[in-house]
């Protein structure tokens, strides 16, 4: 694990994620006119993952989506995804937009869970705009020791 510097937020990152899935975009750094990079913030939204003695939790900012707005499921067993969309605000013919900087578009991310997943009991919650997924750990039951003489 290597630290991040303080002026990313003094966050520890992995260098290599093995359970990440993230989508890989082919596109990202063209220059698509529909898609600029100033309205793209949303499409890759950035996800916490921390896991705690009980369970593996999940934080995404996604301020101004209505849970219908977001969508999270498991598939292929073990792998939780994350998605939604915010689009973009209608425009009135009588409107004259001075700025636009509020990003809108979809969002994907995976990530690949861990055995100790309890993967019937996962819960999500969206509030102030951050989403919460709770993925409890199933209980590992520590080996019994038992000491051995030994003789001679």
């Amino acid at each position: 694990m290597s630290l991040i510097p303080s002026f990313f937020g003094g966050r520890r990152s992995n260098i290599f994620d093995p359970f990440a899935l993230d989508v890989w975009d082919p596109f990202k750094d063209f220059p698509f006119p529909e898609f600029s990079r100033e309205n793209s913030a949303f499409v890759s939204t950035k996800i916490d993952w921390k896991e705690t003695p009980e369970a593996h939790v999940f934080k995404a900012d996604l301020p101004g989506l209505k849970k219908e707005e977001v969508k999270v499921e498991v598939e292929d067993d073990r792998v939780l995804q994350i998605s939604g969309e915010r689009n973009v605000e209608k425009e009135d013919k009588n409107d004259t937009w001075h700025r636009v900087e509020r990003s809108s578009g979809k969002f994907l991310r995976r990530f690949r869970l861990p055995e100790n997943a309890k993967m019937d009991q996962i819960k999500a919650a969206i509030e102030n705009g951050v989403l919460t997924v709770t993925v409890p750990k199933v209980e590992m039951k520590k080996p019994d020791v038992k000491a051995i003489q030994i003789s001679g």
